[in-house]
């Protein structure tokens, strides 16, 4: 298996490039509902210069009751160059530091055909650290034509993955923490079940990243926590978690390890744990 080009650019390389005219950066930071300040107030607050804001709510099918679902290659084009990006542009992704929504607009990015886009390792956090410069205020960028075409290899419905709990076809990583896959503590979202897919395996996706420095691991440390979890790394693989987000951060360490065909839940525990869904597992993996 070849490695991949590696999806993380360092906060010096950024630093360099800044001013570059392809280069596009945006602010893809997220929190679950009811956790404030909102990011885009965040957002507005400090940003990276001329980083403008990607709404992973808004970049979403409208039409689906279901969180922040892929839209259809015609919506993410339109709100893609309305954020000011072409399909020449390379862009950077980050987060607030906390690793949770940049993997998760990568990944978008690489479904609708955009291979030229990076992680920012660290986020705003490491940027901030550094003392490097960040701005207040909203950038409105001038729109650009972007056209996207949708992979739906990279991506997976809830019938697939029932399916998939007969077959056992595909590995199924859950990316919540410990408490939540095991059904010992209640969802964020009301009216969710507690418990996993049966069969999943469990990666708590804080596990990849260094708290402190907001870096993620490396790669031998990335290996280590895939494989301490019985995942075989040589097997197809699904990511999950509450919504389709952090899901993310799997799935980027795993493309960081060479692993790149794998595909992402995107409705994940929102979908499959709602009540009348389907057949749950609770207690350890």
């Amino acid at each position: 298996m070849t490695t991949a080009t590696d999806p993380l650019v360092s906060t010096e390389w950024l630093a360099a490039h800044v001013g570059d005219a392809n280069l596009k950066i945006l602010d893809a930071s997220f929190k679950l509902p009811g956790v404030l300040p909102l990011p885009k107030d965040d957002y507005l607050a400090a940003h990276l210069p001329g980083a403008v804001f990607f709404d992973v709510d808004a970049v979403s099918d409208h039409s689906n009751p279901l969180p922040h679902m892929f839209p259809s290659a015609e919506q993410f084009g339109r709100d893609v160059g309305n954020l000011g990006i072409s399909n020449a542009d390379t862009v950077v992704l980050y987060d607030a530091g906390g690793w949770v929504a940049a993997p998760r607009a990568w990944w978008m990015f690489l479904s609708y055909g955009h291979s030229n886009v990076r992680i920012l390792n660290g986020g705003l956090k490491k940027w901030r650290t550094e003392g490097r410069a960040t701005e207040s205020g909203e950038v409105k960028p001038k729109p650009e034509t972007f056209t996207a075409s949708y992979d739906a290899n990279r991506v997976r419905s809830m019938q697939q993955l029932i399916a998939n709990v007969e077959s056992r076809k595909e590995q199924v990583i859950d990316a919540r923490a410990a408490d939540r896959f095991e059904g010992r503590a209640p969802e964020p979202r009301p009216g969710i079940r507690s418990g996993h897919i049966p069969g999943a395996r469990n990666v708590p996706y804080n596990l990849l990243f260094d708290a402190a420095t907001g870096e993620m691991k490396p790669l031998d440390e990335l290996r280590a926590a895939f494989t301490n979890a019985g995942v075989k790394l040589d097997a197809p693989i699904v990511t999950s978690c509450g919504s389709g987000v952090s899901a993310g951060v799997l799935t980027l360490a795993l493309y960081r390890l060479g692993i790149t065909d794998t595909a992402l839940y995107d409705g994940s525990w929102s979908e499959w744990g709602q009540a009348g869904g389907p057949a749950i597992a609770t207690g350890p993996a």
